[in-house]
């Protein structure tokens, strides 16, 4: 066995909370308090991420070991472990919310350069009005998201391990007044940092330029050693740099039709990595105006079509938090101007390469927003659609084409009339774009089913794994678990998992829209 030594660079290099003792408060003038686990009354680990534990160098013998329960979980203190929680404020929802902070997260340090933190480890000084623990349904659903993103190729925190605490967590689920125990769950996440656009909007907000500035070099020398600059613009350099990563974060996560549903300035990585798996959701048919979010139900604000403009809203409030130690705005609004063209050149590449289409022009690109069009014109399962596209062959008709695709229709009749004469003329396009290329079936077909993905995490699949895991069998985590690392691979044996969202699943909880409850 190896066991782990934790480093604790982010609490040796920024500043610690004067006060110790773990009520919730406002705290000034901190990066951080310290805070301990409260011990799980019996942690059993349900499932263990062997990929995480190499890029941590940990043995499969010790992450069988009764210690990788215990130090994991939160139960005993890991070598020079010394756990904290990180203070940071945000907008939530557009709005300003003042100081956040991990509520409901404990940091145990860093290993080999990666953070750990425990999500549902008890309460911090950032609680507010919660308990600070978290259940088994929303740690199931972050612990298997954050590895299928992964596999996806799509940035986001890793998941370690999936915990039972033993212990039972009172949660209003939909949030009408009807609470009941749940079982109380800890997920360990491991990322580069969890460092927020909310962090440096603490500071900024409260005109405390020391820990900004001192937080703001941590991060460059830390995580950004390719920032050389000096003076202010290391800091526009840093817009810059975290201003590409979103971008690069966001395409992805358009690409799939992942949508995160709470896109909170608190919950918006600076490493360009989708952190805080809460009510998210994959589009099942196409459609820019769905949102997971049950809170979000009314404004849509985080709805699939504006997750690029809600980036570029947060980057905004990242660029007014670093405004204080730049004090210029030119160099600020040239990066973020940047971020809308520079988004649509590459949302219109990344489309012409899901539809098989190797030149980017006018042509293209004409087609890709003539297919966003027909894609809303009767539910249209956006996974399947865009696989089963890859099957349509050059010698094709519009015909035979469009039947190719026509599993993807959750309303098959509807495909009539004006409806299907629209698809007809899009395949029609279509069939004589890629004629033009000059590319082989074969070759195109590899293309495209190398980032379109074959299964996803839908939500119903996940409530699946939820209820038989509250019977206490977790066989279904581990299916979707070793499903969802090959998300582009035919799997013929797990065909039963390229479908379409079961007519039960429609309005089921959890199946379609979530609360934040977890």
């Amino acid at each position: 066995m190896n066991m782990p030594l934790f480093k604790n660079n982010f609490t040796s290099n920024l500043v610690a909370d004067s006060i110790t003792d773990n009520y919730v408060r406002l705290v000034p003038a901190a990066h951080f308090s310290y805070v301990n686990p409260i011990t799980p009354t019996q942690p059993f680990l349900i499932h263990s991420s062997k990929e995480v534990a190499d890029i941590l160098n940990l043995n499969v013998d010790y992450i069988q070991s009764n210690e990788f329960t215990s130090v994991f979980s939160g139960t005993s203190l890991g070598d020079n472990s010394k756990p904290f929680a990180m203070n940071y404020a945000g907008h939530q929802f557009g709005n300003w919310a003042g100081q956040l902070g991990d509520g409901r997260a404990i940091n145990l340090g860093e290993i080999n350069n990666w953070s750990i933190q425990l999500k549902g480890a008890g309460p911090t000084p950032y609680s507010r009005r919660g308990d600070g623990f978290a259940v088994l349904r929303s740690s199931i659903r972050e612990y298997l998201c954050s590895e299928a993103m992964h596999y996806l190729g799509i940035p986001t925190t890793r998941a370690l391990a999936l915990f039972l605490t033993g212990d039972d967590v009172m949660r209003d689920m939909l949030y009408n007044g009807n609470p009941a125990l749940e079982k109380g769950a800890i997920v360990c996440r491991v990322a580069p940092s969890f460092i927020r656009f909310g962090n440096f909007e603490l500071f900024a907000s409260q005109g405390d330029l020391d820990n900004l500035k001192k937080l703001a070099d941590y991060t460059i020398d830390t995580y950004f050693p390719e920032i050389t600059s000096q003076d202010k613009q290391r800091y526009i350099d840093l817009l810059k740099l975290v201003t590409d990563k979103t971008l690069d974060l966001v395409i992805h996560w358009q690409r799939v039709g992942f949508v995160h549903g709470v896109m909170n300035t608190d919950n918006m990585s600076i490493h360009g990595i989708t952190i805080d798996y809460g009510p998210y959701g994959w589009l099942e048919d196409f459609n820019l105006e769905w949102t997971p979010n049950t809170t979000d139900r009314e404004n849509r604000r985080y709805r699939f079509g504006n997750q690029p403009d809600i980036m570029l809203w947060n980057l905004y409030q990242f660029a007014n938090s670093l405004y204080p130690l730049i004090e210029e705005t030119a160099p600020l609004e040239s990066i973020l101007t940047s971020f809308a063209s520079n988004y649509e050149n590459r949302f219109l590449g990344m489309m012409c390469s899901k539809i098989g289409c190797e030149n980017h022009n006018d042509s293209t690109h004409k087609l890709v927003y003539q297919l966003l069009e027909c894609l809303q014109l009767s539910e249209t399962d956006m996974t399947i659609f865009f696989r089963l596209l890859s099957t349509v062959n050059l010698q094709d008709y519009p015909d035979s084409a469009l039947s190719k695709i026509s599993p993807a229709f959750y309303l098959p009749n509807e495909i009539d009339g004006s409806i299907k004469e629209r698809w007809l003329n899009w395949m029609e396009d279509y069939l004589k774009q890629i004629n033009s290329q000059g590319v082989l079936d074969e070759v195109r077909k590899v293309k495209m089913n190398a980032i379109n993905p074959k299964y996803v995490l839908r939500n119903y699949m996940a409530q699946l794994a939820i209820d038989e895991a509250n019977t206490g069998k977790y066989e279904m985590i581990d299916e979707f678990f070793e499903l969802l690392k090959k998300p582009y691979a035919e799997q013929p044996e797990m065909e039963k998992w390229f479908a379409k969202r079961p007519d039960w699943a429609r309005t089921k909880v959890g199946c379609s829209m979530l609360s934040c409850s977890s």
